[in-house]
């Protein structure tokens, strides 16, 4: 079985370590997201490829779910001592090298999808890691500051205000212009199924549907579309998705979102038995829909979350 993931940060590298335990077996491909990349100290950062390298290749930080395990901080702490910021991003020590080779190979004129490929020669992470483009994409979140109102980079919005002020818009840029990597659209063509895990609807599976010819591969393929909400309850199981939800006007609920994506992209939905009952409502807007346990709790509980996605993909292929 060929499966093709997309995929952002900590909630897709969790769902892909349970989707390899489910299904051995399969050929997985993981389109990811790179529109939360970011350059910091001249290194060219790629926060939610590194997490699914990291966390497939048995490297992450476990308690954390990014960075690397051991981690230790001088390089960032020297930094500090000389005023060079920003202090609020924290880069590690063992995840500078990454960067460090990242940029000295892009440099070198490498583009990012081979770079990616070489770096994970190292952590054989067991599924092809694709970014989404080659080309240079990054999230932009537009807020209200004391200077007025400004777009800024999303790590920043996330990381450094820890999404404290309501978000106006969320800006893909340089989507539009941008290609699917070489890969991307051969891998969505190929698949037997197509999955999107519980990460974040906008900032991160929203990120990679921005690139012109990836939605419409998808919805073109012919195969199941399958997805898991991020949303339990109607709040995010981590981070602050509710609050990107907001700022495109989209109810922070499993039902909202499913329509978010719409039936013409979704075949499949799956919800958190808390939310058992919006399924009726999902169905009437023509996505297939389940309610079984989506919270990752341990790798047994991600795994069977996998095979619930798996065997809905199942009932609803054409």
């Amino acid at each position: 079985m060929r499966i093709v993931v997309l995929a952002g940060g900590i909630g897709g590298a969790r769902f892909l370590r349970g989707l390899k335990q489910a299904a051995p077996d399969a050929e997985i491909t993981v389109i990811g997201n790179t529109g939360d990349d970011i350059h910091l100290f001249g290194l060219k950062v790629c926060p939610d490829l590194d997490t699914v390298m990291y966390t497939l290749g048995g490297g992450i930080h476990e308690e954390q779910g990014w960075g690397r395990a051991e981690e230790t901080f001088t390089v960032k702490e020297e930094l500090a001592a000389y005023g060079v910021g920003p202090e609020w991003f924290g880069l590690g020590d063992r995840d500078f090298a990454t960067h460090i080779v990242r940029t000295q190979m892009l440099g070198a004129g490498y583009p990012l999808s081979a770079v990616t490929e070489a770096l994970c020669t190292r952590w054989q992470p067991g599924v092809r890691l694709l970014p989404m483009t080659d080309d240079r994409v990054e999230t932009h979140v537009v807020v209200d500051t004391a200077e007025g109102r400004k777009a800024v980079h999303f790590q920043e919005y996330w990381v450094g205000m820890r999404a404290a002020v309501d978000a106006h818009a969320v800006v893909p840029v340089g989507a539009e212009q941008a290609k699917p990597a070489p890969g991307v659209l051969d891998a969505i063509a190929q698949a037997d199924v197509v999955l999107f895990p519980p990460s974040n609807p906008v900032v991160s599976v929203g990120t990679i549907l921005a690139v012109p010819g990836i939605r419409e591969a998808i919805a073109g393929a012919g195969v199941p579309v399958v997805g898991l909400s991020p949303l339990i309850g109607g709040a995010p199981v981590r981070g602050m998705a509710d609050k990107v939800l907001a700022a495109i006007g989209v109810e922070a609920t499993a039902a909202a979102v499913a329509a978010h994506y719409g039936s013409g992209l979704l075949d499949g939905w799956l919800v958190d038995t808390a939310d058992a009952g919006t399924v009726p409502g999902v169905e009437a807007a023509g996505i297939r829909c389940r309610a079984v346990p989506l919270l990752m709790s341990d790798a047994d509980t991600t795994a069977a979350m996998a095979r619930a996605a798996l065997t809905l993909a199942e009932e609803v292929r054409p």
